[in-house]
């Protein structure tokens, strides 16, 4: 059947583009499965040998596996084996993008760095994704989460004075560097589009943690002085940040005069307001400690849902700290469809979050599960040309 003129403008904006994916662990696997989620075919390069978190003995793929490979598909090739290099090498023709996030220098010595690639073609956008990028002094450190976390200024924000430099609660390092080059893939296709030739796309962890220093950076260009950990509470605005009800927390963000006038009022506090010690924001924060304890006095006579209730109808931008069973559980997270549920051989029902952004004309979709090891393995080699003949000697060889 022929695609109508709409149909064929309501296809996801990446439909058409082929990534050969040979990430692992999370950064890499992120960005082809946000690649994935709006259009992109994803084929997942896997080692025969076995597949990364999917511990011996273990009946089914683990949660950390399947929460970075929806959409995808996937092959087995022994990249160890002349044979299988050379296969990779009949494949590469037939994708727009390659992405790895090995240590800088491995695929190289494997023969599948960009140079050569790059070289032989020249439409290849090829994503290097790793600790510390691809040149400087620290090129080939093996480069983790935590240590970018750390490395980047992140953690000196984060946390409190008693509790010192604090990690994220998730691996923060490696989901933005995912993001990151996934939009530098996407910028590589845009400027293909005008260009007709691709190009590398190098991006790392550790400048992924600096870019989002933000005012953190800003305050120390300003001042020469390095901002301490911010702790519960917005260092440049109070009251702002994490407050205790009566039985659990509540984020208010009472951010300028016209908020603080509200909160007290509907605090029942209006003589805050002729109060020295916060009659301006910058006495407020000077005085964040004694005006907090007051809010908390008056918050642990009610719920949680109370005040989130009162202080929002109130005009007070307030919101509960929820857990992750809450999260799921939010009207407000389940009417924006960001969980989703599809069927899976291994576990019954696959969930996951849905899509952050919402296209009108061209929507994303998650329609296809993490892929199960090899999978897709003579499909994808059929498409690209090769024999049955030839995919049962390549595995007769022990190259899939």
């Amino acid at each position: 059947m022929v695609a109508s003129a709409t149909d064929e403008a309501a296809r996801p904006p990446l439909s058409g583009v082929r990534v050969l994916d040979f990430t692992r662990y999370l950064a890499g696997p992120f960005c082809t499965q946000l690649l994935a989620d709006y259009g992109a075919d994803v084929v997942k390069v896997e080692s025969s040998r076995g597949r990364e978190f999917r511990f011996p003995g273990a009946d089914r793929d683990s949660y950390f596996f399947l929460s970075a490979n929806r959409g995808k598909r996937s092959i087995t090739v022994d990249l160890k084996r002349e044979a299988g290099r050379a296969l990779i090498d009949r494949l590469v023709p037939h994708f727009d993008v390659i992405v790895e996030n090995f240590r800088p220098g491995v695929m190289t010595e494997l023969g599948l760095g960009a140079e050569r690639l790059c070289a032989g073609h020249p439409r290849l956008i090829y994503c290097s994704i790793s600790g510390f990028g691809k040149d400087g002094p620290y090129r080939d450190r093996p480069g983790f989460d935590q240590i970018a976390q750390g490395m980047g200024g992140f953690m000196s924000l984060t946390g409190t004075e008693e509790s010192g430099p604090t990690r994220a609660g998730i691996a923060i390092a490696d989901l933005l560097g995912g993001i990151f080059a996934a939009q530098g893939i996407q910028l590589a296709l845009l400027a293909r589009e005008h260009s007709g030739r691709g190009q590398v796309v190098d991006t790392s962890l550790l400048e992924a943690m600096v870019s989002v220093l933000s005012w953190g950076a800003g305050m120390y260009f300003e001042t020469q002085r390095a901002p301490g950990p911010s702790g519960q509470h917005h260092p440049l605005s109070s009251p702002y940040g994490r407050f205790e009800a009566q039985d659990g927390y509540l984020n208010i963000a009472a951010g300028n005069d016209a908020m603080w006038g509200k909160l007290a009022s509907a605090l029942g506090h209006p003589e805050w307001l002729e109060d020295a010690r916060f009659d301006n924001p910058v006495k407020r924060i000077g005085n964040r400690d004694t005006l907090s304890h007051a809010i908390e006095a008056v918050l642990r006579d009610h719920p949680v849902a109370h005040w989130v209730q009162h202080l929002n109808a109130a005009g007070i931008p307030t919101g509960p700290v929820l857990d992750i069973e809450q999260v799921f559980a939010d009207p407000q997270v389940l009417a924006r469809q960001m969980l989703v549920e599809l069927p899976h051989p291994e576990v019954g029902t696959f969930k996951t979050t849905g899509l952050p952004v919402k296209l009108s004309a061209t929507p994303g979709a998650i329609t296809r599960r993490p892929p199960l090891l090899g999978e897709h393995t003579d499909e994808i080699l059929r498409e690209s040309g090769l024999d049955g003949d030839e995919i049962v000697t390549l595995r007769r060889n022990g190259v899939l």
